[in-house]
């Protein structure tokens, strides 16, 4: 039985990510091994990354004999880190954090950091370097750091975690290979305890994250690969969704050994019949008709909190869904507020409900919780429990469905000490039609809410007054006759039409004006028409009540933003 554990090695720039690769499998191999001499021929096994590490099963994975083999993924500059490890987020089961021990956390330390929260759930803190410091202040340099890690990882959720200090390569890459590796074996020994079987699961669509494509003379062409998703077995039909092309299962191998079956989580190589590799060096292959190529999605999302900045509506982002990278605009909106304390189905979008525009992701550092502080007067701003964004992309992105997805802002200069990964999420709904504008988007109910105000010019009769301000001159009033509107001393009225040809528009008050309103507006036109006779003194305080409050005429609505009729509405 060999049990597989896939190890993430990440880490900024330098820090020796790739050496301690190389130092742990020839080491692990060598010292688990020799007592096999093919094990020996093995070596090391460093192909785009990823290379093996096997040794005897640790007790807490079961007893009987067995062996555990840590597939180890070296993942490389930076960059395409990102979009390698997002595409193998399901994948990594542990992940080994490299830290350069002279230098500390490092602006890329820390966006893998954030990477590991979202796609990992194991970590393993490796100080490298320990040979550039000076022998007499090693050890107290070394817990410094430990210290200083351990205050880092405080707020994540990988708190605790064990932090193992080495040289991979003493003396640098110039140095010959007789040096030998200082803190390795005790490394191993951290792994293994950090080992567990993680749970896989056979069922489901099969998907491969392909990231090896050769062809073996009289055999055929062979893909390489982490199973992401399913299982595949002999005889099978597998898509490659990119090419739009399906290929029989010829043969399969795992370690250099023929199998019939593989399962999510095993490293597998697959191989086909007429086949051109230079097709496909890395991408997906699948059950076929299992991916789907979408132009836009719906996601559920959360804010990265290391990204320094709001999410604003209608900006651009690299996205990364599945194993692919591209730029998209989003636009946010959450629930409407009736549903706000709702609970949220997880992984599910609701077509059915309204949903409310917001020009940003809210959270509690963003600019537009001001129009919310007046909703809630305590000050304290209500967060909705779930936030989406509709995601527009600039060409169209195969995916599985449900599949994580990271906005990043990969264009900020590298050497800037930010996070450049803005927001995770996951995909919950597709939009395969290529006119998904005309088709989808007109289903999904996000409206914005407008709210205009004007003032009563004057009276006309007990059930009717002339309003102004509410419009511009050239607004066509036809199209706002019948809404409803509210006057600020209380009543109800409907617009009836326009009046005149400045902007100004009649209102019907089907319940008549009250004796009050009605005073203070007719003396307002009084005092306005200079023909004040009679009591002055009430007529002093009732131009002092109106100068203090003309009476105004509030019209609120709300527009659905992908409604091609712009109706307005009102409840």
């Amino acid at each position: 039985r060999v049990f597989n554990v896939n190890v993430g090695v990440l880490g900024h720039i330098d820090s020796g990510k790739t050496a301690l690769a190389r130092a742990l499998s020839t080491t692990g191999s060598t010292a688990a091994f020799d007592r096999a001499p093919q094990s020996r021929a093995r070596g090391i096994t460093l192909d785009l990354g990823f290379s093996c590490l096997r040794t005897a099963l640790p007790p807490q994975l079961g007893p009987g004999p067995g062996e555990l083999q840590f597939t180890l993924v070296d993942c490389p500059g930076h960059a395409s880190l990102i979009r390698t490890i997002i595409g193998g987020a399901q994948i990594i089961d542990l992940m080994m954090l490299v830290i350069d021990v002279t230098k500390g956390m490092q602006t890329q330390s820390a966006e893998c950091l954030v990477i590991g929260q979202i796609a990992c759930q194991k970590m393993v803190v490796v100080l490298n370097k320990i040979d550039l410091l000076p022998e007499g202040k090693r050890q107290s340099a070394i817990e410094k750091m430990t210290k200083k890690m351990q205050k880092t990882l405080e707020s994540t959720k990988f708190c605790g975690c064990p932090i193992v200090a080495v040289a991979a390569k003493p003396g640098g890459p110039e140095a010959p290979e007789s040096e030998t590796p200082l803190g390795v074996s005790e490394l191993i020994e951290v792994l293994k305890s950090q080992a567990y079987l993680p749970s896989r699961d056979p069922s489901g669509h099969f998907l491969m994250a392909v990231d090896h494509c050769f062809s073996i003379k009289g055999q055929g062409t062979v893909m390489t690969g982490t199973v992401l998703s399913g299982s595949v077995s002999l005889g099978d039909n597998v898509e490659i969704p990119a090419l739009k092309v399906t290929k029989k299962v010829k043969s399969m191998q795992m370690f250099h050994t023929p199998v019939t079956y593989a399962m999510q989580g095993d490293r597998v190589g697959i191989c086909v019949t007429q086949f051109d590799p230079k097709l496909l060096e890395r991408g997906l292959v699948c059950t076929p008709e299992s991916l789907h190529t979408i132009h836009a999605a719906i996601i559920s999302l959360k804010k990265i909190q290391y990204f320094r900045g709001a999410l604003q509506t209608k900006a651009k982002f690299h996205i990364t869904v599945g194993h692919e990278t591209v730029m998209g605009r989003v636009m946010f909106f959450g629930p409407a507020p009736a549903d706000f304390s709702e609970e949220i189905q997880e992984n599910v979008f609701d077509f059915e409900k309204d949903y409310l525009y917001q020009e940003e992701y809210l959270s509690k550092d963003s600019s537009s919780s001001e129009e919310n502080k007046e909703n809630d007067q305590a000050g304290e701003i209500q967060l909705p429990k779930q936030q989406w964004a509709l995601l527009e992309f600039e060409k169209p992105v195969t995916c599985p469905k449900l599949c994580l997805v990271i906005g990043s802002k990969l264009d900020t200069d590298i050497h800037t000490n930010t996070c450049r990964l803005a927001f995770h999420g996951v995909l919950l709904q597709g939009m395969e039609d290529k006119n998904y504008t005309e088709t989808s988007l007109p289903k999904l109910k996000v409206y914005k809410l407008k709210h205009k105000q004007g003032q009563v010019e004057r009276v006309m009769d007990d059930y009717s007054v002339i309003g102004r301000s509410l419009f511009k001159k050239e607004t066509n009033i036809q199209i706002f006759v019948g809404l409803k509107v509210k006057l600020s001393t209380g009543e109800d009225g409907i617009i009836d039409g326009g009046f005149g040809q400045s902007g100004k528009f009649k209102i019907r008050i089907p319940d008549g004006l009250k004796p009050d309103t009605k005073m203070l507006l007719t003396a307002a036109s009084k005092k306005k028409s200079k023909a004040g006779k009679g009591d002055t003194t009430k007529e002093d305080e009732s131009s002092k009540n109106d100068a203090a409050q003309p009476v105004t005429i509030s019209l609120q609505f709300k527009r659905y933003v992908f409604d091609t009729q712009k109706k307005m509405i009102q409840s």
